[in-house]
């Protein structure tokens, strides 16, 4: 992969979110190592997240995390150290499902401070697919994993929908990295994205409609996949939608997999017929060529 880097990372992970220790200072630093000149962080935060194998409590300590972030924005903003200036963007991570999304349309509104907001969908049937035991029964038999992505689309459809305090929808086809079955690049394109292909489109053009973008997410491709979320083909039906808004994120929760394949990331997204991604400051979407 290259690794060339110029486009601010816009799905990272520090050890604000419950599933990651990285120091923040660290993060940074690895950013401006890479050439970076911005990024943002992009913590979880899942509303009545359903229990973990590992015990995890993914409700993000906001109080602490944007005074935090802050602070460490105006100590790079006058080039910290010594080091060049860096631009810092505070943003989270939306966990949101069919139940929560009442209850989440007014965060960015209560909680002053925030550039950017991810929404994405973790939970299906009442499990976060990354677990194994999300696709299993209490007997340990497995569930049926075509009616899992079936219902996993059916909630992003409501989502979409229900909420809109967000700027873009996250790893749409998050779902596939994980299951029995092993979807690859050619297994998406020939099997599911036809099945999902309808539902697809009325999830995009909702996405469109309401002002919204989705993100490039590479981190498909550290983790086994052949392919960035979102697929190839959901990428080239949002952007013959009429969808313009783009953000690029690794998905990383550490320091290795900063920016991870964003040169790759952006050649496809000018493949496709984007010619700019987008920053956010105070919610709002500022253009940059690709």
């Amino acid at each position: 992969m290259n690794n060339n880097i110029y486009i601010p990372d816009y799905h990272l992970h520090s050890c604000f979110s419950a599933d990651c220790e990285t120091d923040i200072n660290e993060i940074i630093k690895q950013a401006m190592d890479k050439g970076m000149t911005s990024l943002c962080f992009t913590d979880h935060n899942d509303l009545n997240f359903p229990d973990t194998p590992d015990n995890l409590i993914f409700d993000l300590d906001i109080d602490n995390y944007i005074p935090a972030l802050s602070k460490l924005r105006e100590d790079y903003k006058n080039a910290l150290n010594g080091n060049a200036p860096f631009d810092i963007r505070i943003g989270l991570e939306q966990g949101v499902m069919p139940s929560t999304c009442d209850a989440l349309n007014s965060y960015s509104k209560e909680r002053p401070g925030l550039d950017f907001i991810i929404c994405s969908s973790h939970v299906v049937d009442g499990g976060d697919p990354y677990y194994e035991e999300s696709w299993h029964y209490p007997d340990g038999s497995y569930k049926d994993a075509d009616k899992l992505y079936e219902m996993y689309f059916e909630d992003m459809l409501y989502n979409v929908q229900h909420f809109t305090n967000y700027n873009v929808y996250g790893h749409i086809d998050y779902i596939f990295r994980f299951g029995p079955e092993r979807v690859n690049n050619t297994v998406f394109k020939e099997k599911y994205f036809p099945r999902f292909k309808e539902i697809m489109h009325e999830i995009l053009y909702t996405i469109i409609t309401n002002g919204k973008g989705i993100e490039i997410n590479t981190g498909s491709l550290y983790r086994g996949l052949d392919y960035a979320h979102p697929h190839m083909e959901i990428l080239k039906m949002y952007k013959e939608l009429g969808g313009e808004i783009i953000t690029f994120g690794s998905d990383a929760h550490d320091l290795e997999h900063i920016g991870y394949a964003f040169t790759n990331a952006a050649e496809m997204a000018k493949y496709v017929g984007f010619k700019y991604y987008c920053t956010f400051k105070n919610m709002k979407p500022d253009f940059q060529t690709i």
